[in-house]
């Protein structure tokens, strides 16, 4: 019996619950559909971008409700200014970040080969160089060596052309063996051979055809040789000192023409189409905020990073006063060479709003804040993509005091609530 009356309560109390969510949710519905019958003029004449004001994910959406009216007292107190939304031509522009280069061509390592030890050092760093002049002394007992066996070289060849030419007049006259003309001949090839060789040495060690030229003239032994400039640069890094010893391991000085330098930044591969060779590019660092630098894409890599899902564009930017330096992050504009006319406002037509971008609008005496969506930006000005139409009239300044009035009568009104 206990068992029956038990079944019997839990029957009526699932009927009673459905009985209630179905009223329930006969009262929204209604309730939903007196609003949409009675919508207030305010928002017809903003044209019905307005909706009622709600919560949704802890932010708050802007709607009819949400005016703000200023007494005569208030607007003398508050200097409202407002201009009206208006087509402006607009660069379409792809922004992106990006990092600072020196330029591969413009950038140099002077090293060598072979032991050698620093004899002297004509130049210091933060010096300007220009390609052929003299960096730095070194001796080095390769090339005493080289230098030795060219001059051996040079007089074993000497000496076999002169028996050479010696042995052939013989020949010539009937006189001398053939044999004899044979072997003075394949010495003379020989040492010509050899000659060569040491000659060649002293190319790889860093002799200059000139120098070679003045090594067999002076046909003095002496293990100096002097790097020069292989391009016209700025002294960036030396790396050694007087009596220091180096080797090929050691790159003894570093030099840079900051005069063009590189830019290379990751974009996107949703965005690789948009993408050309000579676009225009506005560079801006973080060490000199407002001012921009322009340069054109020089680049645009073959190869797509799995991991990143994004390509490497180099922009070329020529540096005249210095100010960007190799290592520097920067943020780059490419323009896409589409110019089209946009709506647009002045930046600080803009206010932030927990991650919503809002204006006020003017309508009939009063202010509504209307959530917009913005695009690209130029020269002061940003696009606004979706949430006004051209002629709209939009507060420019004063909008922050708006806004501090709109926030206190949305607190009063919860406190009444």
């Amino acid at each position: 019996m206990i068992k029956k009356y038990f079944f019997l309560f839990l029957i009526i109390s699932i009927m009673g619950f459905g009985i209630n969510c179905s009223k329930t949710k006969m009262h929204e519905e209604k309730t939903d559909k007196e609003i949409s019958q009675t919508k207030p003029e305010s928002q017809q004449a903003l044209g019905g971008l307005a909706v009622r004001a709600r919560k949704r994910t802890g932010q708050r959406t802007w709607g009819e409700d949400d005016v703000v009216t200023l007494s005569e007292e208030e607007r003398r107190a508050v200097k409202i200014e407002t201009l009206k939304a208006t087509l402006k031509p607009l660069k379409s522009q792809l922004q992106a970040l990006a990092k600072v280069f020196a330029h591969p061509q413009k950038k140099a390592v002077v090293s060598y080969a072979f032991p050698a030890r620093i004899s002297r050092i004509h130049i210091r760093i933060g010096n300007w160089v220009k390609t052929g002049q003299e960096l730095i002394t070194l001796q080095s007992e390769e090339v005493g060596t080289a230098k030795s066996e060219f001059y051996k070289a040079q007089a074993d060849h000497e000496l076999a052309k002169v028996n050479f030419e010696r042995q052939k007049r013989l020949f010539d006259r009937g006189v001398g063996a053939q044999k004899d003309f044979f072997a003075r001949e394949a010495e003379f090839k020989v040492a010509g051979t050899n000659m060569n060789a040491a000659e060649k040495k002293l190319h790889v060690l860093g002799f200059t055809e000139e120098q070679v030229k003045a090594i067999a003239e002076i046909h003095q032994i002496n293990p100096i040789i002097t790097l020069f400039a292989p391009i016209s640069g700025k002294i960036i890094e030396i790396n050694v000192v007087l009596g220091a010893m180096v080797d090929q391991t050691t790159e003894i000085l570093t030099i840079m023409d900051p005069t063009l330098l590189c830019i290379d930044a990751e974009i996107y591969e949703k965005d690789i189409a948009k993408i050309r060779i000579g676009q225009e590019v506005e560079v801006s660092v973080p060490a000199y905020p407002g001012e921009t630098f322009v340069g054109k894409t020089s680049y645009i890599s073959d190869v797509l990073n799995e991991e990143t899902r994004t390509i490497t564009v180099r922009t070329e930017v020529k540096n005249k006063d210095f100010k960007l330096k190799p290592g520097m992050f920067a943020e780059i504009k490419i323009s896409l060479n589409n110019q089209s006319k946009a709506l647009v406002l002045p930046e600080e037509a803009i206010l932030d709003d927990k991650g919503d971008n809002i204006v006020f609008l003017k309508r009939n005496g009063k202010y509504f804040p209307i959530i917009v969506e913005i695009g690209a930006k130029e020269k002061g000005y940003i696009e606004i993509i979706r949430g006004l139409q051209e002629g709209d009239e939009v507060v420019i300044k004063g909008n922050y005091q708006l806004k501090s009035k709109l926030y206190d009568e949305i607190l009063k009104k919860a406190h009444v609530h």
